[in-house]
């Protein structure tokens, strides 16, 4: 637990917006899961080809690989894929559900999300 209060005392906002895009991107799975095979295996194979050149875009023949670094840029690319296909059709609004529900649920949860953060950051000295 001590490891998960320092990572909160110690994350800075670009990493918490990306949390963000995760949690929403979650929700709108839950909402709107589609077991199709089709989707996932698609969605698998766009992103290796993109997270591989996203790497080569961002290696240098110098340093070590960040690994969480790698995870995201084929991570990306797989949630942008398959959220394209889940909500085709569905009346979305760029990224915003036509569904009130939902988006009041992605809204909470990322504001419930950066106030965990802020509170940890606040009080970091008494949970430490």
């Amino acid at each position: 637990m001590k490891w998960l209060i320092q990572y909160l005392c110690e994350i800075q906002l670009d990493k918490a917006i990306l949390w963000c895009y995760l949690i929403w991107y979650v929700i709108v799975v839950c909402f709107h899961f589609d077991p199709s095979v089709k989707i996932w295996i698609n969605s698998i194979g766009i992103s290796a080809v993109i997270g591989t050149g996203l790497m080569l875009s961002v290696s240098s023949s110098k340093g070590k690989r960040d690994r969480w670094q790698a995870f995201r840029l084929y991570l990306m690319p797989f949630c942008v894929s398959s959220f394209s296909a889940l909500i085709k059709e569905e009346g979305f609004i760029v990224f915003i559900s036509p569904n009130i529900k939902e988006t009041i649920v992605s809204v909470s949860c990322c504001v419930l999300f950066l106030s965990v953060i802020l509170a940890v950051k606040l009080f970091r000295n008494k949970l430490i």
